[in-house]
């Protein structure tokens, strides 16, 4: 399976980063995005994505890094692109009232006007397996603030394991959720630094043994962990980074 890392950044564009947007591709039910932060439409572009190829988003959680892209991709999808296939979103409660807040104070009338291809939205429940368009999902609970719950997302798909730990300090839910996983993508903001809602490098490196991931991948870096690239052990993503697995 391949996937491609189209923003690998934090909130505030560290390195030159994009927010966060992963781009899963698959042989059947079409491809994915994990995340679609503020900036993800330019990184689509960048990276010549077919926006029309994709049948499915999961969010993380309601922060504008990891969710704000939607707006732009939903008009891009009715305007630009003319998609006429069926999309499906799908995040944590409360999704789908705070993207309608998000798109109107954006682009005023734009959760009225008609669109030429069905557009579903989903809830997801914490730790009610759920399956969407050939993809089995498992939320986690993760510590991170967003006015909502903000999950690590357990993705099965054709005899995949990905698990994506959105933003979070260490909580032990990230072991059942990474366990065993094909691979295993991980926000490091500092390098050792402990802080509120976000999870440091050395802290994620003493603890991977407890997950038993086959891969791992650092990703959400900020300016101080980028400075310290040459200390980090194992994967970090960048954007247009592409892994098999």
């Amino acid at each position: 399976m391949r996937l491609q890392f189209l923003g690998s950044g934090d909130a505030f564009g560290s390195g030159g980063r994009f927010n966060t947007c992963f781009h899963l591709e698959r042989k059947e039910h079409g491809n994915v995005l994990i995340d679609c932060g503020a900036s993800s439409m330019v990184a689509i572009r960048k990276w010549d994505v077919e926006p029309n190829a994709v049948s499915t988003v999961l969010v993380s959680h309601l922060h504008g890094d990891h969710f704000a892209g939607l707006p732009f991709f939903l008009l891009d999808a009715q305007l630009v692109s003319r998609r006429t296939a069926p999309l499906l979103l799908a995040g944590p409660p409360g999704f789908e009232e705070r993207l309608m807040i998000v798109m109107e104070a954006m682009f005023a009338g734009s959760t009225k006007s008609p669109r030429k291809f069905e557009l579903k939205i989903r809830e997801l429940e914490l730790h009610h397996r759920v399956e969407l368009n050939g993809l089995a999902v498992t939320p986690y609970l993760m510590k991170h603030f967003s006015g909502a719950p903000s999950y690590a997302l357990r993705i099965e798909t054709e005899d995949k394991v990905l698990t994506y730990s959105g933003d979070t300090e260490w909580v032990d839910e990230l072991i059942p959720a990474g366990r065993d996983a094909d691979l295993f993508i991980c926000e490091a903001y500092f390098f050792d630094k402990v802080m509120k809602y976000h999870v440091d490098y050395t802290t994620l490196m003493k603890r991977l043994p407890d997950i038993g991931a086959k891969r791992t991948i650092v990703t959400h870096m900020s300016a101080e962990l980028l400075g310290r690239r040459s200390e980090i052990a194992c994967e970090a993503a960048h954007d247009g980074l592409v892994v098999e697995f």
